[in-house]
This record gives structure tokens, sequence and C-alpha cells, in this order.
């Protein structure tokens, strides 16, 4: 057996805002832990990069917006320790016809919840945002408590922080083999390592370290195009001018979201909630040719309802989404090594819910009883993953 020292509480693998804020967890009660990354930080090559995502209280889901209240909680608290604004608010609007059912169920749970919110018609949201064009008579939830994270400085804050509580974090350095056990081994390209636990948070590379485990989960990894758009008349669309992120439902398969203009002066992001197949290996590959569907779809969004932008994306990046089919996070053990914990298919919106994640997967980590009940995440709902896989 490795000398104590050699040995860890837990190892981490994937540094994104998830594993970052798990590895948080579990250095704050002074676990030993280690953050493996598989690339040199930072990197924009996964899931949480880029320098904005929306945090929000409404959700189909009241799971959802429980998990959020003490979410706000925690993000309050990091952004204290570290000194700086993770956060700003400026409200959430939904938008979509009044019959819209999604729409209806987000504000009853947002009523049950008593989440502050407001129920805008057609009239007062032409007054409040005149600059939103409505083309079929759409009305508008705003759920106050909505806004803007700041999601590169929120992933450096959260990493330093996991040094500062005594957390190790080696990126350059990708796992190659883990071996489960009474004590896990887990192999780098530079090193072996033993820990008591396991925590995999590996975005779209999950399956490829699970598979030599003996299960695959039905993860669909997707290119996201992002895309911002050049107001007319700069800060038309700004936070200076209170204008609100947005989520405009049931006009295409998928939702459009937006984000007022910040991050790149004079540009606002909005996006299509959904992208392309592809392997995450390949995603910077010159002869991996983005399919722009979702593209052409936002660029007759910005022409039809935000008159004030540009219908050119004036620049366009690219992400990865994991998500898994009825798009609910997996937080579970695995089936068969009760010490190896895996925390999947959070893409598309788990960026603001990663500080109850991460703490409910140091709870998985240190056989704790859970903070939350754990039936919607549980890898058991789906039916294809029989023995067979084990």
């Amino acid at each position: 057996m490795a000398a104590q020292k050699d040995l860890w509480d837990a190892i981490v693998i994937g540094a994104g805002i998830q594993g970052c804020f798990t590895a948080y967890h579990l250095a704050k009660h002074r676990k030993r832990v280690l953050l493996l990354e598989q690339f040199f930080l930072p990197h924009s090559r996964g899931s949480s990069h880029g320098q904005s995502r929306i945090i929000r209280k409404a959700y189909l889901e009241d799971f959802y917006t429980q998990m959020m209240h003490e979410c706000y909680q925690i993000w309050a608290q990091l952004e204290h320790e570290a000194g700086t604004q993770l956060y700003r608010q400026t409200g959430l609007l939904l938008l979509g016809m009044k019959e819209n059912q999604e729409l209806k169920t987000i504000q009853a749970n947002l009523s049950r919840q008593r989440v502050e919110h407001q129920c805008l018609s057609s009239e007062e949201l032409k007054q409040r945002f005149p600059n939103i064009r409505l083309t079929r008579g759409e009305v508008g939830l705003l759920d106050n408590s909505g806004g803007v994270l700041y999601a590169y400085k929120a992933l450096r804050a959260l990493q330093d922080a996991v040094r500062q509580l005594g957390g190790i974090v080696h990126d350059g350095e990708k796992v190659v083999e883990i071996n489960p056990g009474l004590l896990v081994k887990v192999k780098t390209t530079s090193r072996s390592y033993q820990a008591k636990s396991l925590v995999i948070t590996a975005g779209p590379w999950t399956n490829q370290l699970l598979r030599p485990l003996g299960i695959e989960l039905p993860l669909q990894t997707l290119r996201i195009n992002v895309c911002y758009w050049r107001e007319r008349v700069p800060g038309s669309y700004g936070v200076s001018q209170a204008f609100p992120c947005f989520l405009w439902l049931g006009l295409y398969p998928h939702h459009l979201y937006g984000l007022p203009a910040g991050e790149y002066p004079g540009l606002m992001k909005v996006s299509y909630h959904h992208g392309n197949h592809a392997d995450p290996e390949e995603r910077d590959c010159p002869t991996a040719r983005a399919d722009i569907r979702d593209v052409q779809i936002v660029s007759s969004f910005v022409r039809d309802h935000l008159p004030d932008l540009k219908p050119e994306p004036a620049v366009m990046e690219s992400c990865m989404y994991t998500n898994t089919p009825d798009e609910h996070f997996i937080l579970d053990r695995h089936p068969k090594y009760n010490n190896i914990v895996i925390g999947a298919g959070f893409s598309g919106h788990g960026f603001k819910l990663a500080p109850v994640v991460g703490k409910i997967l140091y709870e998985l980590s240190m056989k704790l009883t859970p903070s939350y009940d754990l039936a919607p995440f549980q890898i058991s709902r789906f039916p294809s993953l029989g023995k067979a896989h084990l």
C-alpha cells in the first residue's frame, strides 16, 4: 500500500466548473484532493470557457429551482472570498405565446417557490423593451433574480480557491488508465496516483474514461456555435439600458437565448440552444466543418425580433455540450464501484448549478447523505443500461 502522503482522499478528473466546485467543497472540508486536467489551463476545448453564462431560478422543474436557492448563496460566498464580481443581476426575460405550456409551468413553479417574478403582457413588453419586436403577440415572464455569471473569472477564482484551501491542481495531465479497487489507481501521461475515491467530471470525454470501467452512458456530444451580433447603435442592448438576459420559447425545436452586450463592446451574445454531433477530439480540426443551420436560425431570429442588431454574426466561437436524453444531469456512483462517482450531462444549463452539483459530488465521494433527492439524476433511469454493460 502507498505511503499515506501519496494517498489522496479524492481525485477529481476534469477542471471545468463542475470539477472545480467538487474540488472546492472537498478542500473546504479539509480533504486531500487532487484536481487533474488534460489540457493546460486556461483552455477553450470543453464547456466551461468563455466570458459569460446566464444564471436564473426560472426552471420547468422545481428541483432545479430549489437547488438554485443555495447556488446563489455559494456564488455570493465565492465572490466574497475572491474579492471580485462574478454575478451581475439583469433579470431574465422568458418570452413565448400566452398558451405556451413551458411558460405556464415555469410561472407556476416560480409562484410555488416564492421567487420574485413579473408577468408582462405584450403591451407592457413593448413599453419596457421597445427594441424587442414581437411578431405573434408574445407575452413575457421576468425572473428578477436572473442575470449574468462572469464564467472565465469564476473558473479562475475557483481554481485559485482550491489551491488556497490546500487542494492540488495538475493541468496538462491526461488520464490514460483507471484501475478500480479499494483504492482507485489513476495513471496519467506523467505519473500514477492513488485515492480512496474518484470523481469523474470530464464533460464530452466522460465515456472515454468509463468504457474501460464497463459502462457507457447515453451522452450526446455536440459542438455549439456561440454567436455575437453587432448593435446598430452601441449600447442599445446593453446592461446600462437595463436590457435583460432572455430565453425565447416555442419558435423552434430548441430555445434561443441572449445576454446583454458587455463582454465584447457593442456585441450581443444570441445563440441557439443546440448544435451538431462532434467528437471532442476533433472539434478544433480544420477539416471539421461546422454545420451552420443553427446560425441561420439565429440570423433570421435576429432579423425578425432584434431590429437594432445587424443580422450577420460579427464573432463566432464554439463550445461543447454533453447532453443526456432527458437533459437532466447524471450525479451518481458507478453501478459496480461505489468509490467512483460520476458527474455528467450538464451542458447548456449546468454552469449556474455547479456550486450545488459540486457539493453533491463531494457528498457522494465521501459517502455522506446527499443534501438533495438524487432520483432525477440516477443512472438507473436509463433502462438501456442493463447488466450487460457491466
